[in-house]
């Protein structure tokens, strides 16, 4: 065990009262890693909250101890650990009136070190994967119910772990967590094949968007079709996804428009050689080498303009 790890050990073994917190609009990984950390601590003994600024989405309220989640921390701790957030501002409002991290979990390549102890590692598949890896060696249990939010972390992040850096100890963490008790099937079905009727009326708002422009696969998503729909989320219900299975492009973009004066976009690199990070960067945003995202503020109109020209800007100097 290195020294960061044992510090991060003893930080916990310390701790009597802990906030767990991840940040907006949370996924699969950040719910996951949320609840499993959370979940493991409470076994040891320990007081949890695990606090968002956004509510656990409803695709995901299955999850063991999701129940636990609240927007708000009330009391004080004597440690506060984020996990899969890049930068302090993704948080929200979830540590309004509290100190920043003592202890930053996570894998995104564009994190800023923002805790005190800063456990980041670029090449884990998810933040569940070095979860996964570690807490047994701080003390923490993974039993059945933690297994199936690693799970979820792992699943989520890695499409069904067919993301191009899904590793074998990825793998090998999937079967091990299945042994734990994880029930890999069902997992798998209700985070990347079940769909409700209203979010697969919100695709069909996006498809009739679909647009192809010189290497780029992009679909627009607006808040008009979001309640013609009766989506609830200001996502884009993993359309994403789909659209970056389409042939002969190069970049993947969905535009979500959040209100008149702010839009959400999310890039997926569909070639291994481009890294969508560094346009998410360019936007105060973050993400990986294949999977990127921001929120910019602007009207529709505008951001995509924006976007689709420093896109293009990228795209023409790798051609160079």
């Amino acid at each position: 065990m290195n020294d960061l790890q044992k510090k991060i050990k003893s930080r916990i073994q310390a701790a009597q009262r802990v906030l767990i917190t991840s940040h907006i609009r949370p996924d699969g990984d950040a719910i996951g890693s949320s609840l499993a950390l959370g979940l493991a601590l409470l076994d040891i003994g320990k007081q949890v909250q695990v606090v968002l600024s956004d509510r656990v989405p409803a695709s995901l309220k299955y999850l063991p101890g999701a129940e636990m989640v609240c927007t708000k921390a009330e009391g004080d701790f004597d440690l506060i650990i984020c996990v899969d957030c890049s930068d302090l501002k993704r948080v929200g409002k979830a540590l309004e009136g509290y100190h920043a991290p003592d202890i930053i979990i996570d894998h995104h390549i564009t994190t800023d070190p923002f805790g005190t102890l800063n456990l980041v590692e670029p090449t884990a598949v998810a933040t569940s994967s070095v979860l996964t890896r570690y807490m047994p060696g701080w003390g923490l249990k993974i039993t059945a119910p933690i297994a199936a939010n690693l799970m979820t972390g792992l699943i989520t992040d890695t499409l069904g772990f067919r993301t191009s850096n899904t590793t074998s100890e990825a793998l090998r963490q999937a079967a091990d967590l299945l042994d734990l008790g994880a029930d890999l099937s069902s997992l798998y079905y209700r985070n990347l094949v079940r769909r409700t009727f209203v979010a697969a009326k919100y695709w069909g708002a996006g498809l009739s968007s679909l647009e192809r422009d010189d290497g780029i696969i992009l679909v627009t998503l607006t808040v008009a079709d979001r309640k013609a729909a009766g989506y609830k989320g200001k996502d884009d219900a993993d359309l994403i996804n789909i659209i970056s299975s389409i042939d002969d492009a190069n970049i993947a973009i969905i535009f979500v428009e959040q209100n008149a004066g702010k839009t959400k976009i999310s890039w997926r690199s569909l070639k291994s050689d481009i890294d969508v990070s560094q346009l998410a960067c360019q936007f105060s945003g973050g993400g990986h080498k294949a999977a990127a995202g921001a929120e910019v503020n602007g009207s529709l109109a505008e951001v995509k303009e924006r976007v689709l020209s420093a896109t293009h800007e990228m795209l023409e100097s790798l051609h160079k």
